[in-house]
């Protein structure tokens, strides 16, 4: 095949592999804000949406570095099958226990079955991670590498308009029809990705094989991390910055539904989401800059300052405005670690290292999710309804039911904005600024085509030593 027909090809199998997680992503951020609107409204806790948005991160954690591995170790289609089919299953196990279990009983917190619901869920929301691990893989697999930065701000793109038409009938399908209904949505759309990936097919190289991966193979991502100097300290710093990260996901759904119905509050979430669209559509079209690291930030920095106040007045335009450009501005900073990562390591590495550097930012996350939803709940908020906490903050924050939680975004703002300036200064920028500068572009071991897929296994053989299996090929 000529190469000019040979690359449109593969960046129409790129378009269907990303669209395919784009539906996928859709399904599980829909079930997972419908989860959290309906539990808040039900118990009106601060302290359980913390804790779901705590435990969401803490599996994304754990299983981030497995997951890398994963997409290192099999072929990246057979992956995406296996995350489809993982949701699909959680779901339906979700369903049975929703319409099975009495709902006083599932809302108890202090019980096992509301802890068994949620974490069948978030078993079935986590395990997408898998296919978007592989797509960012499929990005260097099939996209040429002076596209990254357009494929990584596309990927910005579709994650925008799903993540709006979740937030919208989340907030619409909870309002309007119950858990019940939204459970039922959910499945039936989580079964259309499975049939498109059992039609469609990723060319891949050959495996590389590396004999010194594991299954979980945290050394080798750690090695091939260590060996671009600077890349640690991104990761490092992402880290830190999911520390912030972790008070907005544990307070932003508590303030908007103390705000707006669960309707409206969807609905406006939606709105203010196409700042997502329109941020991933500029990465797309005009990429990241000659440098990255730089571009993430700054940006980072300008994010922080806008946290701190968007809610200095309890104004609904000033909140849902803000949350606009914050959304216009998070596809650039994604797309930069992508991008650095996709230039800077090799491909066959890839996999373990986006898993790695997943492991210690979703950690961070958890840690403010569960230190800051019980601190809101138990102290700032009250310390802020009370006359002593009104009169000390009040000529900043103005008044309202949420001064609590503002204030919380207020010192989370700033701290974040002070943490983005100081890495610029570090020696550690500099560094990777010129590791990504004077890399070669990462790029597939081999440009062969892809080996046959496996047949019946015979009799007395293991599925690692099968003919033409994904295992086979990574194996000398």
């Amino acid at each position: 095949m000529p190469p000019v027909a040979q690359q449109r090809a593969q960046w129409r199998t790129f378009v269907h592999v990303l669209v395919n997680t784009a539906v996928a992503g859709l399904t599980t951020n829909f079930i997972w804000f419908a989860v959290v609107f309906w539990v808040y409204l039900e118990t009106k806790s601060i302290l359980a949406t913390g804790l779901l948005s705590g435990a969401y991160m803490i599996l994304l954690a754990v299983c981030s570095m497995w997951f890398g591995s994963l997409v290192d170790r099999y072929r990246k289609h057979r992956v995406m099958l296996v995350s489809a089919w993982c949701s699909l299953v959680a779901f339906v196990v979700g369903c049975v226990i929703f319409f099975t279990i009495p709902a006083e009983t599932l809302l108890a917190l202090n019980g096992p079955w509301f802890w068994a619901f949620a974490l069948v869920l978030l078993a079935g929301c986590v395990v997408e991670l898998l296919r978007g691990l592989a797509l960012s893989t499929t990005v260097t697999l099939l996209v040429p590498v002076e596209r990254h930065a357009n494929a990584n701000g596309l990927v910005g793109t579709v994650q925008g308009l799903s993540f709006i038409v979740t937030s919208v009938f989340s907030g619409i399908s909870i309002g309007f029809f119950g858990m019940g209904v939204t459970m039922l949505i959910a499945t039936a759309l989580t079964a259309i990705p499975v049939v498109h990936l059992h039609l469609l097919r990723i060319p891949e190289p050959e495996i590389a094989h590396d004999p010194n991966r594991s299954a979980v193979d945290f050394r080798g991502g750690w090695l091939a991390m260590l060996a671009v100097p600077g890349l640690i300290g991104l990761v490092i710093f992402t880290t830190f910055n999911n520390l912030s990260s972790g008070v907005y996901m544990a307070l932003l759904d508590p303030y908007g539904l103390t705000m707006f119905p669960v309707e409206i509050w969807g609905l406006l979430f939606g709105v203010a989401g196409t700042g997502f669209i329109v941020g991933g559509a500029i990465v797309a079209k005009r990429g990241l800059g000659r440098n990255p690291v730089r571009t993430m930030l700054l940006l980072v920095a300008l994010l922080g300052l806008l946290g701190s106040v968007i809610t200095i007045r309890e104004w609904a335009w000033l909140f849902i405005a803000g949350i606009w450009v914050f959304m216009l501005m998070m596809p650039a900073i994604e797309a930069a670690e992508q991008t650095v990562i996709q230039r800077v390591v090799p491909f066959e590495k890839q996999g373990r290292v986006f898993g790695l550097a997943m492991t210690f930012e979703a950690a961070a996350a958890p840690i403010t999710a569960f230190i800051i939803a019980p601190v809101a709940e138990f102290w700032v908020v009250p310390y802020m309804d009370d006359p002593a906490g009104q009169a000390r903050w009040g000529w900043l924050l103005g008044e309202g039911e949420s001064r609590g939680i503002a204030l919380i975004f207020f010192w989370t703002g700033l701290i974040t904005v002070v943490l983005a300036l100081a890495a610029i200064l570090t020696p550690t920028y500099r560094r990777l600024s010129r590791s990504f500068a004077e890399a070669e572009p990462a790029a597939p071991l081999s440009a062969a085509d892809e080996p046959p897929e496996a047949g019946p296994v015979p009799p007395g053989t293991s599925p690692e030593t099968a003919p033409g299996s994904s295992i086979d090929a990574a194996k000398p």
